[in-house]
């Protein structure tokens, strides 16, 4: 096994028994049930054999005794049949209750993780995880409880009940068995890392394939179907290889433990044959023996499969608890209940950031805003408008400096709280999977139906809404698939406004929507700004004309402040911003 298979797996078996602590007692009673169906196993064969002896010699045929032990036989059979029926559905509970608390851990830690976490890792692959995964540690963890312990609990008793009946034969057994353990070890060290790579390229693939399927407009608008099918193509063929190396080394395990195992019963035919006809033994112990042997080489093909398994499933282990043991956003404050006293005043003290550090964003930045203000954020692609506004919501922390509002810094105070206290429409749309009522409500679940409704008509998306099928019960799909740009975005400005946040922060909220329409929306965004502080951040600098102040950002730096016509009368970077903007509109 690789060194890096190696810490997976130990890393995976730690925390998987707190996983399983709580369901001790279904583990405790499914050991009980593996125990009473070996047992049973084991009884049979003895039972089998006393038959054999009372039906020796022509005509000596003990029918009394062959139809006690056939009844004796039967309700074995039965006990067993039970118990291992106990046994599967405990094992399925713990299996499915486990993958069930893996998944509920998963998603509450995506969470609870830094967005610049989010930001560096594939979407596609932390959903493998959390699918894919944990669907393999579940059916690695039935192998395990149904083949792996029934099969060990086996072996121990079929080893222990031929040593009874005799330790000559045992002996041939015990001296064998190591071959057959050499083997399969020696396979599944080797089928470990190939396990591995196969998990890690699988989570590669479902990332590719995600982001192609949300970007499939832009690949066909292009013309890249061919080169995105290559380089899918180049992905599929890397787990291809691995899943079948994977699946070759793994595969070789059970027929070379079954040659061994065979081997081991042919060596106990042999012994008990001469020792039979030596005077040793019967004929019905014999055909025990024979029947031990088979069963003591059956779990041996089992949990040779089970180990490949459980190898797989250790290794998806580690890829999910690799993800839980991610730190977290720091939260040492409370959130406060209830209502959050807001003025609205925001004060930036000297901030610096920078998302990479050998690459400076934002430099020793200030900014004083009174409570009511409207602050518009202007400036060229790149210049810090957005990680303003990140900073602002503690998707980011600054590196240097303070972040005030209402005289509190925003570090001493819980990102809930915070982030109560903000509005936001981003230029990128986000609609789940539901009604039209659900996502317009998603930020107040118990609004009343007619403050939905005002809502929806203060953005100006009332009428649409009406037209749709089932008007505000109307289900869209994932993201809004089958509604246009500008109405999604209108949806969830509608969800804002339902809000009535003590701030706003509007990042190029209208990108998307018609002039018209911009204009009536414009106008309702005036009117919930009123007595709110505001940060607006467009592009089309006709959008914040109205606004009390315009910052002019440049790699970072403010360059300029003020308001619009003053601005235009300085003739600086603003003025040929717009002048820009006019002469490509003329």
């Amino acid at each position: 096994m690789s060194k890096q298979s190696k810490a997976f797996s130990l890393a995976a078996l730690r925390p998987m028994g707190a996983l399983l602590r709580p369901h001790r007692w279904s583990i405790a009673l499914s050991v009980v049930c593996a125990l009473v169906s070996s047992l049973a196993q084991l009884l049979i064969p003895i039972y089998c054999g006393e038959a054999i002896d009372a039906m020796l010699g022509a005509g000596a045929v003990d029918f009394a005794a062959v139809s006690r032990v056939a009844a004796v036989i039967l309700l074995l059979t039965l006990i067993c049949a039970l118990a291992q029926w106990v046994l599967t559905v405990l094992n399925n509970r713990v299996a499915f209750r486990v993958s069930q608390s893996l998944r509920d851990q998963a998603i509450r830690k995506l969470q609870r993780l830094p967005i610049k976490w989010l930001d560096a890792h594939p979407s596609g692959d932390l959903v493998s995880r959390v699918i894919a995964d944990v669907d393999v540690v579940s059916d690695g963890l039935l192998m395990g409880f149904t083949q792996f312990f029934t099969g060990v609990v086996t072996i121990l008793g079929t080893l222990f009940m031929m040593a009874r009946l005799s330790l000559p034969v045992a002996a041939v057994v015990v001296v064998l068995t190591p071959l057959s353990l050499f083997t399969a070890g020696f396979i599944a060290r080797r089928s470990a890392r190939w396990f591995h790579a196969q998990s890690a390229v699988r989570g590669e693939e479902t990332a590719f394939i995600n982001e192609m399927l949300d970007g499939q407009r832009v690949v066909q608008a292009f013309g890249r179907e061919a080169a995105t099918q290559a380089e899918l193509h180049d992905v599929n063929q890397k787990l291809a290889d691995a899943s079948l190396k994977a699946t070759f080394f793994s595969s070789l395990v059970n027929p070379c433990t079954r040659l061994v195992n065979n081997l081991v019963y042919a060596a106990v035919a042999g012994t008990g044959a001469f020792l039979a006809i030596a005077g040793h033994m019967s004929v019905g112990q014999v055909s025990a023996f024979l029947s031990y042997a088979s069963q003591y080489a059956k779990p041996f093909n089992e949990i040779s499969g089970v180990v490949t398994e459980m190898q797989n499933a250790l290794v998806c282990a580690g890829r999910v608890f690799e993800l839980l043991a991610v730190e977290e956003e720091a939260e040492p404050f409370p959130d406060t209940a209830g209502e959050l006293p807001t003025e609205g005043q925001v004060r930036l003290e000297h901030i610096s950031f920078r998302y990479v550090p050998e690459r400076p964003l934002i430099q020793d930045f200030s900014l004083d805003v009174a409570p009511g203000q409207r602050v518009a954020i202007v400036g060229p692609t790149g210049c810090g408008k957005t990680t303003l506004i990140n900073l602002l919501m503690r998707f980011y922390d600054v590196d240097e400096g303070q972040i005030r509002v209402d005289g509190q810094e925003i570090r001493g105070m819980s990102r809930h709280d915070l982030r109560r206290r903000w509005g936001m429409v981003l230029q990128e749309t986000w609609l789940r999977s539901g009604t039209v009522r659900e996502n317009i409500a998603f930020g107040k679940p118990d609004a009343p139906e007619e403050e939905i409704v005002a809502a929806a008509k203060a953005a100006h998306i009332h009428s649409f809404i009406q037209r749709l099928p089932q008007g505000y019960d109307t289900v869209i799909a994932e993201d809004g698939e089958g509604i246009s740009q500008g109405q999604k975005q209108l949806i969830c400005i509608a969800r804002v406004m339902l809000c009535h946040p003590p701030m706003l922060i509007l990042d190029e909220a209208t990108s998307s929507i018609d002039t018209r329409t911009e204009l009536r929306v414009q106008s309702a965004f005036a009117e919930l700004m009123q007595g709110r502080t505001s940060f607006i951040v467009a592009h089309r600098l006709s959008t914040i004309r109205e606004a009390d102040v315009i910052l002019v950002m440049r790699d970072g730096h403010v360059v300029e402040q003020g308001r619009h016509e003053e601005l235009l009368a300085a003739g600086g970077f603003y003025a040929a911003l717009y002048e820009s903007q006019f002469e490509k509109s003329a």
